[in-house]
């Protein structure tokens, strides 16, 4: 009986290409709808399959600019219903993926073995680790608390009602930290202040995603490695173990299984020098048109040697650097016109004043001539949806 041998063929990108497939994938170089609505801002957090939360607030919180980058001015209330509003209502619910994100429900049960660990001290920070063994009773209490009187802050518990002993503002936090990271508790909403309000997941959760079947892990991280392959369009096993943060050992038989099964096909790329895989259904198109200011923890860039190789640019984000040693500035977005990064702008909404700071705008150097113009443009925007009346760019004010 003759043998029969499936040989994969590698095929090869050119750099222009693989960037471009990238950009599409993550949802750039579409037609930005006139008016915003809910349907609009749900697709985009399902192609991204997470925005990722970030509580700096010397813009506006992260979270809300992945959004604003793919589809231009919208109302940041749609996201706020769907993470935080009317339990009946709400599409989103927060836990750690990439880092702590705000993840569309249906990925939830993909998640669970996460959960299972953690509560089992296998996963999670190290000063959490305690509490799923020597002092999980302690944790326990804090559950049957929030399951006896409601939903419940770290401030509450600190706040004039602490037990005598062991129970400081650190400890009673991570001990909250690791309900959530097992899944006993998740965030029932947000205060003004963006502090995290804790409840009962059950009560949080619609009943009809606790009732999803839980995923054997090994099915469920393939399926998360087929997410980030999707949201990346072409990627490294690094940048696709990178977007759920799974290590090599729980990512490497996932892609083997993909790869095996046609789902991620082989590519080389001239000047990556891992192995490269393209997800079957990715799109090519033959050029982008897109302006947008991203975030620091925006998915085009949040793995940052992805983002060098892309685009040629070394990009960090400099809010723990002494100022004196910045390059480009404390809170620094990446402006991507078309296919290049080709400024960073240093920027603050000066809320009292109603003003848009640009205090730092440094242009690579193969930015086009039309740079300067695209980027006030895009920076005169920003303001109009962060409610600011006026961009000042140093001395000089540019209105809105």
């Amino acid at each position: 009986m003759t043998a029969l041998i499936c040989v994969v063929m590698t095929e090869s990108l050119n750099p222009a290409l693989a960037r471009r497939i990238a950009l599409a994938a993550q949802g750039f170089g579409e037609a930005m709808p006139s008016i915003v609505r809910a349907n609009h801002l749900r697709r985009t957090i399902a192609r991204l399959g997470l925005h990722q939360i970030d509580s700096v607030n010397v813009l506006t919180r992260a979270h809300y600019l992945p959004a604003y980058s793919r589809l231009g001015v919208y109302d940041p209330r749609l996201l706020e219903a769907d993470a935080w509003g009317p339990l009946r209502s709400r599409r989103l619910f927060e836990y750690w993926a990439h880092e702590a994100s705000l993840i569309p429900l249906p990925l939830q049960p993909l998640l669970r073995w996460r959960q299972a660990m953690a509560d089992a001290g296998e996963t999670g920070w190290k000063g959490l680790r305690i509490f799923a063994r020597d002092r999980r009773a302690d944790a326990i209490s804090i559950l049957e608390r929030i399951r006896n009187d409601g939903p419940l802050a770290a401030s509450d518990i600190e706040s004039g009602k602490r037990r005598a002993g062991w129970w400081e503002w650190g400890d009673s936090k991570m001990a909250l930290e690791w309900l959530f990271w097992s899944g006993h508790i998740t965030t029932a909403t947000r205060r003004a202040s963006f502090e995290r309000v804790y409840d009962l997941t059950e009560r949080v959760l619609p009943q009809t995603i606790l009732a999803l079947p839980t995923p054997e892990p090994a099915a469920a991280r393939r399926q998360l490695i087929e997410h980030s392959a999707r949201a990346l369009g072409v990627a490294t096993a690094k940048d696709l173990r990178d977007y759920f943060r799974l290590s090599p050992t729980e990512a490497h038989p996932a892609i083997a299984q993909l790869v095996a099964e046609g789902v991620l096909q082989p590519v080389k790329i001239d000047g990556w020098n891992q192995s490269t895989w393209l997800h079957r259904e990715a799109r090519r198109p033959r050029r982008i048109r897109h302006a947008a200011l991203l975030a620091p923890f925006d998915p085009l860039i949040w793995e940052r040697d992805r983002a060098e190789r892309l685009f040629g640019i070394r990009y960090r984000i400099e809010i723990y650097v002494p100022a004196p040693l910045r390059t480009y500035g404390y809170y620094v977005l990446p402006f991507l016109l078309d296919e290049q990064i080709v400024a960073r702008v240093d920027l603050k909404a000066d809320r009292k004043a109603k003003a848009l700071l640009v205090q730092q705008k440094t242009f690579e150097s193969d930015a086009p001539a039309h740079a300067g113009e695209e980027l006030d443009e895009a920076l005169r925007s920003m303001a109009r949806w962060l409610g600011l009346d006026r961009v000042i760019f140093g001395d000089a004010v540019r209105g809105v």
